[in-house]
């Protein structure tokens, strides 16, 4: 059976909607229950500050002790740490309750194995068939417990610390944090004063609706004003799970990605950290971030679009920085999947160390030209239905091999939203723009 529910990242939508109901959310953990936790019999859950965490973490609660499977209820934490502190939390999975970037009226259901990686799509459709099917065998002389551990915040702290030496290593900076009324909102101005910087704060007072809300990594535009008046030597906003971060320099212009990936390969590798391993991007990471890894004597993977998709090459190639254009930045040696905190951490050390200012260490690299362009379309059917059109097919085998190996060509419908990102990357900035236009156009007429 085909996955339809779950996605690249768990399941998601609108909260009191199917599938993100209580029903479901009880089911999907019975069915968990039955299927996952056959050897501790016990489940995590954590979740972000949305109004509607509170609701699915009981019926997720609900079906696993249903299931008599034992309940650690983790309270808010960011994603990132409930992939880093799974596998030393003696469960057989986590769930992380959490929409992301969305804004507050959506939630999701992510999946994490006792191994702190995501689940298998063989696993996930096994889950969902049993859903379908509602076949649970509950027993009136099994049934779960449930607990808490208010130490998880703690742990995970430490382990974010540990990037950093003893003291207070970030003394001198002066940094404007946006933590987008989310999970980090009473994590990450903290960890920083802690370790010596100067903070300004902003979108640190979740109300349950407000997360993401006008803030955090998808509106970093307030966070780079304030970086410029208040004189921040950098600025920091993530999302409201935690796993995403934008950065700017002091004078409030973006850093890229890509940017943020290949400094941290560099100054790692000049500390001895890095060791020669590889650096992992998707394919729509633009192509000079190949080029700047490779001149640096460090080997470099592209994989599909998607952080599982960077995070098992990662552990495929013993990688050690990795990520997405999009903001999902991994350091390896400290975390499992995209982590703000860590990687805002590793990389204001860098900087500080360096003795420059942001604007004169970035950009490291010049970027090829490249067209970005998201056609939005009447629903997502119609979008699975244009990408596999004949006609286009051709059109982007024709545009792959005219542009050949001086750049890249790449079609990726949306997991969640009714659009097609049609990404054309390479050094000739004219034909670049011709290739995507002439994708476009083709989609625009087969609608």
């Amino acid at each position: 059976m085909a996955n339809k529910l779950f996605g690249t990242d768990g399941v998601r939508g609108v909260a009191n909607v199917y599938p993100m109901t209580a029903d479901f959310a009880m089911k999907l953990a019975m069915a968990a229950g039955e299927l996952v936790c056959k050897g501790k019999k016990k489940a995590a859950i954590g979740r972000d500050t949305r109004v509607s965490g509170e609701m699915l973490e009981a019926a997720l609660a609900a079906g696993f002790t249903a299931a008599g499977v034992d309940v650690v209820r983790l309270g808010v934490l960011p994603t990132p740490a409930v992939t880093t502190l799974t596998p030393d939390l003696g469960v057989d999975m986590a769930v992380m309750i959490t929409a992301s970037h969305n804004p507050y009226y959506d939630n999701g259901i992510k999946l994490v194995a006792a191994d702190g990686n995501k689940f298998s799509d063989e696993m996930t459709a096994a889950l969902e068939e049993k859903i379908s099917r509602g076949d649970f065998a509950l027993s009136p002389e099994k049934i779960g417990r449930i607990s808490e551990d208010v130490s998880a915040v703690e742990k995970y702290i430490e382990v974010a610390k540990s990037t950093a030496p003893s003291g207070q290593p970030l003394s001198g900076l002066k940094v404007v944090l946006d933590c987008a009324n989310g999970v980090f909102s009473a994590i990450m101005p903290e960890v920083y004063r802690e370790l010596g910087a100067e903070v300004i704060s902003m979108s640190c007072e979740p109300d349950g609706t407000n997360i993401n809300k006008d803030c955090g990594s998808m509106h970093p535009q307030k966070m780079m004003a304030k970086v410029v008046e208040s004189g921040a030597d950098l600025g920091i906003a993530v999302d409201g799970d935690g796993d995403r971060i934008i950065v700017c320099d002091e004078k409030g212009q973006k850093v890229n990605s890509e940017q943020v990936i290949g400094f941290l390969a560099e100054y790692l590798e000049q500390k001895g950290e890095l060791k020669g391993r590889a650096v992992v991007s998707t394919v729509l990471s633009n192509t000079a971030l190949e080029r700047f890894v490779r001149s640096k004597g460090l080997p470099y993977y592209s994989t599909p679009v998607g952080e599982r998709h960077v995070v098992a090459k990662m552990k495929e190639v013993n990688g050690a920085v990795g990520g997405e254009e999009s903001g999902h930045v991994v350091a390896m040696d400290y975390c499992k999947s995209g982590d703000a905190l860590v990687v805002s951490l590793i990389l204001s050390q860098g900087v500080l160390q360096s003795g420059r200012k942001m604007s004169e260490i970035f950009p490291l690299f010049a970027f090829d030209p490249f067209e970005f362009v998201n056609p939005r379309f009447e629903s997502r059917e119609q979008v699975k239905e244009l990408v596999k059109n004949e006609a286009f097919v051709q059109l982007v085998e024709e545009c792959k091999k005219e542009i050949g190996d001086e750049g890249r060509v790449v079609i990726h419908p949306s997991g969640t939203e009714p659009l097609i990102r049609v990404w054309v990357s390479g050094k000739d900035a004219a034909l670049v723009k011709k290739l995507s236009a002439k994708l476009v156009a083709k989609l625009e007429e087969l609608k």
